[in-house]
């Protein structure tokens, strides 16, 4: 099996890059994330390899970066989901934003990625929020803005029935004016701020 590929950058598609390593074309299905990140043709190119072996299929899927690969092989191990809906949803939306979407239990993030609906949504969250618990995410996910709370905060209002926007624009006044914030505290007040 191929992990690994180092070489140069012979063509560029939308979602695929075939690279030259020693002579020899590999054709690579990348997510847009990777595809935009990596350079232009004749540019040195290092991806992870995920080799996907089928009866009438040899693919090859690419990622710059550990998380991307790590999502990609939670996601095909989810009944239903091949390799081509794992790549289009890491396409939808950054790894990190989907970790923390997953990890918040978020549908209504999840379902702004084309071709996820409500039930696939929540099929995500049910089968990957506990093996996603590991996975380290940048600090900027409980910065002081309160990143952690904020998304649990709002998933808890959007349980509850309020829309959003309203979730939203209550959060952000709360958050302003509260140095450290805590789930009870918080919640408390933007329900306060929403009644009004």
């Amino acid at each position: 099996m191929i992990a690994h590929l180092s070489g140069t950058i012979l063509e560029k598609h939308v979602q695929r890059l075939v690279i030259d390593v020693a002579g020899v074309g590999y054709d690579v299905h990348v997510p847009l994330s990777t595809f935009y990140g990596v350079g232009e043709p004749g540019a040195s190119v290092q991806l992870r390899i995920h080799t996907h072996v089928r009866e009438d299929a040899f693919q090859l899927f690419g990622f710059a970066t550990p998380l991307e690969q790590t999502l990609f092989l939670r996601l095909i191990a989810i009944n239903g989901i091949g390799p081509k809906a794992a790549l289009a949803v890491l396409s939808g939306i950054e790894a990190q934003d989907l970790v923390r979407a997953i990890r918040a239990g978020d549908v209504g993030r999840l379902t702004t990625i084309p071709g996820v609906g409500k039930k696939t949504a929540e099929r995500l969250i049910v089968e990957l929020r506990d093996r996603l618990s590991a996975l380290a995410t940048e600090p900027a996910a409980t910065d002081a803005t309160g990143g952690d709370v904020r998304s649990d905060v709002l998933s808890a209002l959007a349980n509850l029935g309020y829309q959003r926007a309203a979730a939203e624009k209550a959060a952000e006044k709360v958050f302003s004016r509260t140095p450290s914030p805590t789930f009870e505290a918080v919640l408390r007040e933007i329900l306060k701020e929403l009644a009004r």
